[in-house]
């Protein structure tokens, strides 16, 4: 299954265009839970309280990788699994219980490379006060019609 459900028209897509935002429900500790259970990172400081206020964090902390996933998850509500040529990500603040996701994806460049016509995207997480959780950004194929 590597076609997304999109509205996008990626053919008159410019260079400060967005893609349509991904707005997650604030993040809970049963999806941490979950998270761990997939990936198998269990480290303690995402799903013990405990655990987390001894480390000096104040409670769980979200896995990087779970929020890298929400962004990936960005491209690919829009775009096939298939055309994206590169994906990357920096962390750049925690995420917490109750923090609400947003990840959003601007179109940063247009190129031809390898004979397909490609656009960079310039990707971030932001949480409901607009602090930004990871950065990063794609590279994708232009899909034909």
């Amino acid at each position: 299954m590597d076609k997304p459900v999109s509205s996008v028209n990626w053919q008159t897509l410019a260079v400060g265009d967005r893609l349509p935002v991904l707005k997650l429900p604030p993040l809970t500790r049963a999806q941490l839970a979950i998270y761990c259970g997939a990936s198998g990172d269990h480290n303690p400081v995402h799903v013990d309280s405990d655990f987390a206020r001894e480390a000096g964090l104040g409670d769980v902390i979200a896995h990087g990788m779970l929020i890298m996933a929400w962004m990936g998850r960005c491209l690919t509500d829009h775009v096939a699994q298939s055309d994206i040529r590169s994906f990357e990500t920096r962390f750049t603040a925690m995420t917490r219980v109750g923090d609400a996701i947003s990840c959003e994806a601007e179109v940063a460049e247009q190129f031809m490379a390898e004979g397909e016509q490609r656009l960079r995207l310039h990707l971030r997480a932001v949480d409901q006060r607009g602090e930004i959780k990871t950065q990063g950004q794609a590279v994708v194929r232009v899909p034909t019609a």
